[in-house]
């Protein structure tokens, strides 16, 4: 018999479903058209900079074992498991914004710390959830799993709807995967992984709007990670994972 919780779940999966499927509407275009226009008022050695952050967190999550700091959760039931993921979430979303308010308050080169620290805390709280929700993350195709939720958060419509292909049938596609990450394409991964992520966090460098941006901007965005990562999951529960 399906709980209440459960039903709720279902709910709420089949409405994300359908919005990560939806097709780019004018509004995410001038969305998309501001947020670049933006990233142009940022200097060249900025994204450059954020780049390599990307990059060594791409190479570090597929070859490392850094943010394995939890084992699966076994034998609890599913409002067991959603009830713990809504604590780390909330948990995770005060920290971050804490840190996006001090680290924009401090100043420009201040500022640019918030983009490991905040992607440090983006991965451990995916960590965390994917151990809550039964995953092992020692296997590493698990953890390209975690990047692709965070890629599909952070995503222009357009891209959310490839990368949500691609999640949606995460089964299939797992198994045209090399054994060893060593032999994974991780340059391309980082490559278009920058090409969308974050872009209206470089607001937080600006002058005057540094903090409250940081603030509201972090607690968003780690809301939406959170929302992104239990609708994945449960999307692979629903599909028999």
């Amino acid at each position: 018999m399906t709980t209440p919780e459960e039903h709720q779940a279902a709910v709420e999966l089949r409405a994300w479903q359908q919005r990560m499927q939806r097709r780019p509407t004018l509004w995410h275009r001038f969305t998309r058209a501001t947020q670049v226009k933006l990233n142009g008022f940022i200097p060249e050695k900025v994204h450059q900079a954020i780049t390599v952050v990307i990059k060594q967190m791409v190479r570090g999550v597929l070859f490392g074992s850094t943010y394995i700091t939890r084992k699966p959760l076994q034998d609890a039931g599913f409002s067991e498991r959603e009830a713990a993921v809504r604590t780390r979430i909330a948990y995770y979303r005060t920290t971050a914004a804490a840190e996006g308010a001090a680290t924009g308050a401090a100043g420009f080169f201040v500022g640019l710390a918030d983009f490991p620290l905040l992607l440090a805390i983006k991965l451990k709280l995916l960590f965390d959830i994917a151990a809550l929700y039964g995953h092992d993350v020692k296997d590493y195709t698990e953890r390209l799993y975690i990047l692709y939720i965070m890629q599909l958060a952070f995503s222009s419509q357009h891209n959310r709807n490839l990368v949500y292909r691609r999640l949606a049938d995460w089964e299939a596609y797992r198994q045209t995967l090399p054994a060893e990450a060593a032999d994974f394409d991780w340059r391309t991964f980082q490559q278009e992984y920058r090409d969308y992520i974050d872009l209206a966090k470089l607001a937080q460098l600006l002058p005057v709007i540094g903090a409250p941006v940081g603030a509201i901007a972090n607690y968003q965005l780690i809301k939406l990670l959170g929302d992104t990562a239990m609708n994945c999951y449960r999307m692979r529960r629903a599909m028999g994972e």
